[in-house]
């Protein structure tokens, strides 16, 4: 019994160590497959920390790549070392991958205890024996990561997305300026048909318009003849309620309903002349563009110069003594005062200045200088008409508003002795007679009208007006260069991102190269854990 008990007891203990080394083994596996999480902007630190790389590594790594620079001079012509060589930072495993590719094609300087003769392969065998001495391949290849996630890739991001958002903005100012643009335009052809012109040639037209403005007048005129009715009307109803008074009201349209636009003289004497003289308008002359002047050659004064310039002025030789007519006597000298010449008599009759009166040697009949000119041409007289026309036609209103108000017995009683012209008009014809007014006002006062009557008064109002409408084009023209401006600087912005994106997206793929490598690296120093890079968002 004893014995079978003994060996009940040794099973018993085989049992408990058998299950505690099974349970330390699976222990082992979970701490195993447990992954080991590194934050990427820490990785450097974490890596110097346990001891995985030296503290001075950036001494190290500029010797390797003074290596490097000498090594690379001379290669052998493969196409995947041309590959890794062109526009890449080279690093550990690309040299690695160098080192490789140089077993195939220096594999004749190899000898027979395994070493190689070729001196490229030397090179790159000591620079790969540089890198991993103190790990210090590991430390350059952090540091690298993550400048490439700290900085260089959200560089170039931030560069792709100033592209696009100068190109928004150039578009929109592109349609501001083409906007701007038309409305300019719009604006000048506004103002042009304001004038009555195409805008063809603006001066032109202007100049044209005037040469045809006394005919327009004289149809003004003419209009005002139909409004006799109106005028009498207005003086019988003066007459009325002043006691019969005798002072004729609006006299000079009085005068255009009977005679038309007649010139001053005819409206001052009351007679048409027998010859009119109008005063000859002074001429703007025509604006020279600043591009069209022509600076001639200063220093050839032979050919800018002409020999000899005729101005029509005669220039006689001075003779030895001037004989002003002024005779100087001794006894006048000694009394000290002096006597005129009076020799030559003819000579100071024909010296003799006349100022005379303006217009006082007009002819009889003849309407000459500012007589000349019609009434609606004369500013007194046009404002005058303008007035007179108002005038009737806030009468006829008047008029209207009172018969359209219900009849009292007063005004009744008051028109009962009125006289026949005033009791027979009725509303509607008020209407149309105001309606005339109205038309003759209108036409008179418009913005067109306006601008030839300051035309009319002053030429050189075409040059400020044409120079106006000119400025108006040339700042559109300015604003499609703007545009024009935006549309390249767009094209410009764009091909810059077009230029961008692949650099960004060839960094990105190495940087996601270089992180798995750096991951596979670190896991086989910890027995093949799984090692995980944060905060690497590419």
């Amino acid at each position: 019994m004893a014995a079978v008990r003994k060996n009940a007891g040794t099973l018993g203990e085989e049992k408990r160590s058998t299950g505690v080394s099974k349970n330390a083994v699976e222990t082992m596996q979970d701490h195993q497959n447990l992954p080991i999480d590194i934050q990427t902007s820490k990785l450097l630190d974490w890596l110097v920390d346990r001891r995985h790389c030296n503290l001075k590594w950036q001494g190290q790594v500029r010797t390797v790549r003074e290596k490097i620079a000498v090594a690379i001079r001379d290669m052998p012509e493969n196409e995947e070392i041309k590959r890794l060589l062109a526009g890449s930072y080279i690093h550990y495993f690309h040299c690695l991958r160098i080192v490789e590719i140089l077993r195939g094609t220096e594999a004749s300087t190899k000898n027979i205890f395994g070493r190689y003769s070729s001196q490229r392969m030397k090179d790159w065998q000591e620079i790969v024996s540089l890198y991993e001495k103190d790990n210090t391949y590991l430390g350059e290849l952090a540091s690298l990561l993550v400048r490439n996630i700290s900085y260089e890739i959200p560089s170039l991001k931030k560069q792709i997305s100033k592209c696009q958002q100068l190109q928004q903005e150039h578009s929109r100012k592109e349609e501001e300026y083409q906007l701007a643009s038309a409305e300019m335009r719009e604006r000048f052809y506004s103002s042009c048909k304001q004038y009555g012109i195409t805008g063809d040639d603006v001066r032109r037209e202007l100049l044209a318009l005037v040469k045809d403005f006394p005919s327009q007048l004289d149809e003004i005129g003419a209009g005002a003849r139909g409004l006799s009715e109106a005028i009498d009307l207005y003086q019988a109803c003066v007459q009325f309620v002043c006691e019969s008074s005798t002072e004729q009201v609006v006299p000079l349209l009085r005068h255009m309903q009977a005679r038309g636009n007649t010139t001053i003289y005819e409206w001052r004497r009351g007679v048409e002349p027998t010859s009119v003289e109008r005063p000859e308008m002074e001429e703007a002359k025509e604006s020279v563009e600043p591009e069209a002047i022509d600076w001639g050659d200063f220093g050839a004064e032979s050919a800018s110069v002409p020999e000899m310039v005729d101005y029509s002025i005669s220039v006689e030789e001075p003779s030895e003594e001037i004989d002003w007519g002024i005779s100087l006597e001794s006894n006048a000298q000694e009394n000290g005062t002096t006597s005129l010449d009076e020799g030559d008599k003819s000579v100071a009759a024909t010296a003799q200045i006349v100022v005379l009166d303006a217009g006082s040697e007009v002819p009889e009949g003849i309407a000459r200088g500012p007589d000349a000119l019609s009434l609606l041409e004369t500013p007194e007289t046009r404002n005058q008409f303008i007035d007179e026309l108002m005038e009737l036609e806030i009468f006829l209103s008047q008029r209207i508003v009172e018969m359209s108000e219900e009849a009292d017995i007063l005004s009744v009683s008051q028109f009962q002795l009125a006289p026949p012209i005033l009791q027979d008009q009725t509303k509607e014809k008020l209407e149309a007679m105001v309606a005339a007014l109205q038309d003759l006002v209108g036409r008179m006062t418009s913005l067109r009208m306006q601008h030839l009557f300051m035309i009319l008064a002053s030429p050189r109002y075409v040059d400020r007006v044409t120079e106006l409408l000119r400025q108006k084009l040339k700042q559109a023209d300015l604003l499609l260069l703007k545009k024009d401006l935006m549309i390249q600087k767009r094209q410009e912005a764009l091909e810059e991102q077009a230029a961008l994106e692949p650099k960004l997206d060839l960094l990105v793929q190495k940087t996601k190269e270089l992180q798995k490598l750096i991951e596979a690296d670190v896991s086989k120093r910890y027995s093949g854990r799984p090692v995980n890079l944060m905060g690497a968002s590419l």
